[in-house]
């Protein structure tokens, strides 16, 4: 696999100047790690987002500082804006090359299921990544499922009958399900799916306008001030004539 690098810069901005540099397109992150005094760094925008959407957090990169050998380290954690999905900050963990680590490797699902393309069945996966135990050097990008082995509707893929590469210890139940396929759906099942769906969204939509209701009329009572009654005329009483 070809080696990621990342260029990177020494930061010397802390608190809050670091939204200064996210005006500009930079990134402010940190590397740390076991015995390891952390550094804060600034990373470009573009460059971070290609790498990190190529290298996950099961991936090796080469972390480049000006002058410096490079640092080999995963990605541990992207904080972004919950309201504007912007990114915010970036941490990553330099790791011991002679010490065994824990990640999740992602689930690579390829193939086609004959139960799916024949019998119209739907394929259920229960599992996006598996958390694996190895040496940084035994990392592998993705661990692959052939789905073609599912032929019938009893047939299941567990995490015992995966092929996990050599030096990757897997941290789950072997008798785990990671992948089935289920029977397709009768036109009276789905039919009872949407009155379901339907049904729920009419109470969601009761119960929003009841809170709607309800926190308009605290709204009024608090307007009208302490001792002061309501300017609103009382309804006029009229007499019925006999």
């Amino acid at each position: 696999m070809e080696t990621l690098t990342l260029e990177a810069k020494p930061r010397k901005i802390l608190g809050k100047k670091v939204k200064n540099l996210r005006v500009n397109e930079q990134i402010p992150a940190v590397i740390y790690g076991k015995n390891f005094k952390t550094i804060p760094i600034i990373l470009d925008k573009r460059e971070f987002t290609k790498i990190s959407q190529e290298a996950g957090e099961s991936t090796l990169i080469d972390v480049q500082i000006p002058n410096e050998k490079p640092i080999k380290a995963l990605i541990r954690q992207i904080q972004k804006d919950p309201v504007y999905d912007r990114l915010l900050h970036v941490d990553l963990y330099k790791v011991d090359m002679s010490e065994e680590i824990q990640t999740e490797v992602p689930l690579e699902f390829v193939g086609i299921s004959p139960a799916v393309s024949d019998l119209e069945g739907n394929l259920i996966t229960n599992k996006t990544g598996l958390k694996v135990e190895c040496l940084p050097d035994k990392l592998v990008s993705n661990i692959i499922v052939d789905v073609a082995v599912l032929k019938t509707f009893d047939d299941l893929i567990k995490v015992k009958d995966l092929n996990i590469p050599e030096g990757i210890k897997i941290l789950e139940e072997s008798e785990d399900v990671i992948a089935q396929v289920t029977p397709p759906r009768s036109e009276e099942e789905l039919e009872a799916m949407d009155e379901e769906v339907k049904s729920a969204a009419e109470t969601e939509k009761e119960h929003i306008e009841s809170i709607e209701a309800q926190s308009a009329s605290e709204k009024a009572k608090k307007e009208i001030p302490e001792g002061e009654e309501s300017t609103e005329a009382p309804p006029t009483e009229v007499k019925q004539q006999e």
